[in-house]
């Protein structure tokens, strides 16, 4: 489910004699396949899958984006002299609010480039997430949920349980509509529609609806993201300063 960051240690051997068995062993056990090694490649995948667990754990039987896991991961791509961009690849139900918020605020904050990939769906708090990169996009058949902000389990009915709620939706909504080209407007119509989902309200917005939308981008899978985020790296070379201090030609 996620990538390491370690490289392989002196004398690190597998039983053919070979070095760095460590780390693919590593990969392999959190199920991946040696293919991209991480010294072979200059991009970092990091996938955000199932529900983003926050503070309170989930069932084991759920599938999981831990936020403690993807933090770390952000900050070893950030400083990683080898990684020169940053594929993120959704596929989320959503989740904690607060801490998929720190996710997001974390990707929108990274030097180096960018780009989401929605691939099945980026609802919820998922949706700050994919909006947060340079570049975006989503797949022509994946979706998007935006609805208001919810609250589970027992609340205290306050008027300050209410305003704390209003304050975190908000939260999101400043933060989607500064990172895409959504009006505020029209996300709040998205967001509080009525009759799109069933026993709720808030919309479900399709792959090509998205992007007239403002939401992401550009429609488009694999190929098209790895290709921008090469075409972005590209130009991040270019703008930075050489040894001299001159900006690279």
């Amino acid at each position: 489910m996620f990538q390491s960051n370690e490289q392989p240690q002196e004398g690190d051997q597998n039983k053919d004699g070979q070095k760095g068995s460590g780390i693919l062993d590593k990969i392999q056990q959190l199920g991946q396949t040696n293919v991209p090694q991480m010294e072979q490649t200059n991009i970092h995948c990091l996938t955000i899958i199932g529900q983003v667990e926050g503070h309170m754990q989930l069932p084991p039987q759920n599938k999981t984006t831990k936020y403690e896991h993807i933090i770390p991961q952000l900050v070893a791509a950030e400083q990683n002299q080898k990684i020169e961009g940053l594929l993120l690849i959704l596929n989320t139900v959503g989740g904690d609010v607060e801490a998929g918020l720190a996710i997001a605020e974390m990707i929108s904050t990274m030097s180096k480039p960018t780009v989401t990939l929605v691939l099945g769906g980026g609802h919820s708090i998922g949706v700050p997430i994919a909006v947060a990169s340079n570049y975006s996009y989503i797949a022509e058949t994946a979706t998007m949920t935006i609805h208001p902000v919810r609250l589970t389990g027992l609340v205290i009915g306050v008027p300050q349980t209410f305003e704390y709620l209003d304050k975190m939706q908000e939260r999101v909504i400043n933060f989607v509509t500064k990172h895409s080209s959504v009006s505020e407007e029209k996300f709040k119509e998205l967001m509080f529609s009525k009759g799109n989902l069933t026993r709720d309200i808030g919309t479900n917005v399709v792959g090509t609806d998205a992007v007239q939308y403002g939401l992401i981008n550009e429609v488009g899978g694999i190929g098209q993201a790895i290709s921008k985020l090469n075409e972005l790296i590209a130009e991040h070379k270019k703008n930075q300063p050489d040894p001299q201090g001159e900006l690279m030609q």
